[in-house]
């Protein structure tokens, strides 16, 4: 028996378009006056495609449950008793028909799992202690492991760069296209591809606990969590199906018409209604993992779409979280040459100011690494007085001016204090005891995180508010210079979590983004802890959003996407019970029939699936 089960399941296509085909010979049979034929043609049709559902209605009774398909089977037979066999075979084909159609769409909201999945690397070439080129199952790279990669081919692990330099496409962890540089000690992700260049890559994170395994693991842990619209119809479902049941007996016995009692039953089917939810948000997940976003389930869907407080950590999440070089006041027309002997000096140095200095030289292809240092004296808490090429240089703070009696001018006074005022560190370059340059370096804000917050707030966040633990005067500056709605300074991380529950305790649905250990608590603490995909994993397994490209771009798509999908997942229902209403109505008046219902019935199941699947295409306004 099981295995008669098993092929009829098996070959449920193959049995859909048999029926259809006896269906067709059933029509032509009544049109040229054969009876038989037509009679024979329909009773085939109804067994054969009846097989299928009367095997699914018995599986669901034997672990209690009343599913669609036993209405169908109930009103297959009632159809039979009644000689009605062209309704059972008609109604018994559209079903199986629309389950077909129902699969095939349903398929297509699920690409962005089966793209993942056949995106993941299976093989690595790994280096041999002899040098030598072995290749391996990527379950067997060990930690440690330095692992080829060459052009064309994909990143089989985590790992940082020993050896070589590229561009590698890191759209499969970042959702991002556009070709990224990689040098020497740079990190790379498993399932991203090497699009010119070798490289040599130790092995940090291999098998299940790569980035990519763990994008493709929350995805399809997050299609199959529940929000809150599908648990409530789950339940309505279990109790609505016996509704309908005995609906359908009561209108027997009442009416006396066994053929409307088999028509409620079929009319009852509440397809629509089951689908419609989870439709949506089988869409709307897969949407954002193609766009770089993670949304670990439809809960979590529902909750962001009401979130109407975004609570930010400063450093590393509204700003990049390394110090660059943010502006620069000159005093010479030999602005390159002051910048090159400053450049030389802090080459030398590892503090963070020194290497901002020189990272923005030799962005700005300023050259320097020839320049000869004959004398070179670091003054502590000051700075680095030298002399290079015959001249003296001196590159610190105002105390350092003062060791070496030389006063800044009222201009340069005020230029210092207009860049302390922005919270940045400042340098002083001088040559030959004339001040050249004051040069200011600060965490520098992201890119277009001012005009993605205007975003945000135009699709329904009505606070803005930032947490951090930097000093009040550079927190101003940047709640000033991005529209923040609140800043508080100063804080330790129990301290944002205490301003993350003040801010639920007064009624706010909270959001907090953060991307560092630290910020793990507010995370956690917030209704929805979102994580940039940059910071640690700490932080990103407490989260319910991750961004793993850090773009504030993202954190809106993410936004517009759960509103979307929430609202999507709302006109579904409405179709649905708008379907249920229509052929209720139908029955009443007497132009809707069994046949005709079923076939309204699995129509408007397809349409709430291309409803849901217009969420695939969706962008933020934001993104061209």
């Amino acid at each position: 028996m099981m295995k008669f089960e098993q092929v009829v399941q098996k070959n449920v296509n193959a049995i859909t378009w048999t029926s259809a085909a006896l269906i067709v010979i059933g029509f032509l049979g009544e049109t040229m006056g054969l009876q038989l034929v037509y009679t024979v043609a329909f009773v085939l049709a109804s067994i054969i495609a009846a097989t299928p559902i009367i095997i699914r209605a018995v599986e669901a009774l034997k672990v209690r449950v009343i599913g669609i398909e036993l209405l169908v089977s109930i009103a297959v037979v009632g159809a039979f008793v009644i000689q009605e066999f062209n309704e059972s075979a008609i109604v018994t084909f559209l079903f199986l028909f629309g389950s077909f159609l129902e699969a095939k769409t349903l398929a297509k909201t699920r690409e962005s799992i089966k793209t993942l999945t056949e995106m993941a690397p299976t093989t690595a070439e790994v280096v041999q202690a002899d040098g030598s080129i072995e290749e391996t199952d990527v379950d067997d790279v060990d930690e440690g492991d330095i692992v080829l990669v060459k052009t064309g081919g994909q990143v089989p692990i985590d790992g940082d760069i020993v050896e070589g330099s590229g561009y590698l496409n890191e759209a499969s962890v970042t959702g991002e296209s556009k070709l990224v540089s990689k040098q020497e000690s740079d990190s790379v992700y498993s399932g991203t591809i090497l699009d010119n260049g070798t490289l040599k890559v130790k092995a940090t994170k291999v098998g299940d606990d790569t980035t990519f395994a763990k994008i493709v693991e929350l995805v399809e842990d997050a299609q199959d969590t529940k929000s809150h619209a599908e648990k409530f119809i789950d339940q309505f479902a279990k109790y609505y199906t016996p509704a309908v049941l005995i609906l359908a007996l009561l209108v027997g016995f009442i009416s006396r018409d066994f053929r409307l009692a088999i028509t409620v039953l079929v009319l009852g089917c509440p397809g629509a209604l089951v689908i419609g939810a989870p439709v949506s948000n089988v869409a709307g997940i897969g949407n954002g993992a193609k766009n770089g976003v993670l949304i670990k389930g439809g809960e979590v869907v529902d909750t962001f779409a009401k979130i109407d407080t975004l609570v930010f950590d400063k450093t590393g999440t509204l700003t990049k979280g390394h110090t660059e070089v943010s502006d620069m006041k000159s005093y010479t027309p030999e602005q390159s040459q002051a910048l090159a002997y400053a450049a030389k000096l802090e080459s030398q140095s590892d503090h963070p100011l020194g290497k901002a200095i020189t990272t923005y030289a030799q962005k700005n292809q300023i050259a320097f690494q020839d320049l000869q240092v004959t004398e070179n004296n670091t003054i502590k808490g000051q700075g680095i007085e030298a002399q290079i090429a015959g001249h003296q240089i001196l590159v610190g703070n105002q105390k350092l001016l003062t060791s070496q009696q030389l006063e800044l001018s009222a201009q340069e006074v005020s230029d210092l204090q207009a860049l302390q005022a922005t919270g940045s560190s400042t340098v002083i370059v001088a040559v030959d005891h004339q001040v050249q340059l004051i040069i200011g370096v600060s965490d520098v804000i992201r890119d277009n995180v001012k005009e993605n917050l205007a975003a945000l707030k135009q699709l329904g966040i009505k606070k803005l508010v930032m947490l951090t633990g930097d000093n009040e005067i550079t927190a101003k500056h940047v709640a000033t210079q991005l529209g923040i709605d609140e800043v508080h300074a100063n804080l330790l991380p129990e301290n944002k979590v205490t301003f993350v529950k003040q801010l639920k305790d007064a009624g706010h649905k909270v959001a907090f983004v953060g991307d560092g250990i630290n910020d793990s608590p507010s995370i956690a603490t917030a209704d929805i802890g979102i994580a940039m995909g940059g910071g640690t994993d700490v932080a990103i397994e407490t989260s319910d959003i991750v961004l793993m490209q850090s773009s504030f771009q993202e954190l809106v798509h993410a936004y517009g996407l759960a509103k979307k999908t929430v609202a999507n997942t709302r006109q579904n229902i409405t179709i649905a019970i708008g379907t249920v209403i229509f052929l209720l109505i139908g029955l009443i008046f007497g132009y809707i029939y069994m046949a005709s219902g079923m076939f309204v019935h699995e129509a408007s199941i397809l349409v709430v699936i291309f409803n849901a699947m217009r969420l695939i295409r969706y962008r933020a306004l934001t993104e061209k």
